[in-house]
Order: structure tokens, then sequence, then C-alpha cells
């Protein structure tokens, strides 16, 4: 680890605080890579839908996303591979939701609210 730029910290009780709360490398680079797979819009709409309705097929995820089948089954293996999404087979038809313990709060909250804050973003002129 290098030294920091200064000798000392101007404010040493909040630098030990926000140190002590920090995540570990280990997991902020998680948290970073989960961060950027929600990243992709197709992904993103795949979560959003599977929120509202619970379950949904391939071809179903398609049509409501207004998008191809093949876009949104290579989201829904990302998704699945992460640990995001899960899947059951009802005979050939494969149905997807949301994995059990998917965070309510991110989802109603913090998806929801960061799609908010950047339309009121202001403009930098």
């Amino acid at each position: 680890m290098s030294e920091p730029d200064h000798a000392h910290p101007v404010d040493p009780e909040r630098v030990a605080h926000a140190r002590a709360r920090l995540p570990s490398r280990e997991e902020a680079a998680q948290l970073t890579s989960v961060l950027s797979l929600m990243a992709d819009p197709t992904r993103a709409r795949v979560l959003f839908a599977l929120d509202m309705v619970k379950e949904l097929c391939v071809g179903d995820l398609a049509l409501a996303l207004e998008s191809n089948e093949d876009a949104v089954g290579y989201a829904l293996r990302l998704l699945r591979t992460a640990g995001l999404v899960t899947n059951r087979k009802q005979g050939r038809v494969v149905f997807y939701r949301l994995a059990e313990g998917f965070p309510e709060p991110l989802r109603e909250h913090c998806l929801r609210q960061l799609v908010v804050l950047t339309e009121a973003a202001p403009d930098d002129d």
C-alpha cells in the first residue's frame, strides 16, 4: 500500500471512521463486477421486468422488452451465472425469475431512485 500524499489526516476521527466502514478491496471488486453486469440496458430491463411479474420465459421477456430472443437469452445467461436470476423448466419452456433473496431495497429504492436521480441531474454548461 502506498503512503498518502500528506503525512497527517486533517480529521483523524473521520478518517478512522471511514476506514473502519469501507468494504475490503475484494468486496469492492465483487460489487463493481455486479454493478458493471447490471450496467447493460438489456440486463437492467430484464431485472425490472422480472421484478414486475415474478417469472417469464425468454420469448415473453423479449416481447416485453421489445428486443430479440438472442439478446434477452444472452442477458439471462449472464445474470444467471452471476446468481441474480434463476430458472425452472416446465416441459420445453424455461421460465426465469429473480434469485431468491434478491434484495428488495435494491429493486424498490436503489434502481428506481438512480433513474430518477440521473433524470434530475443538472446540465453542466
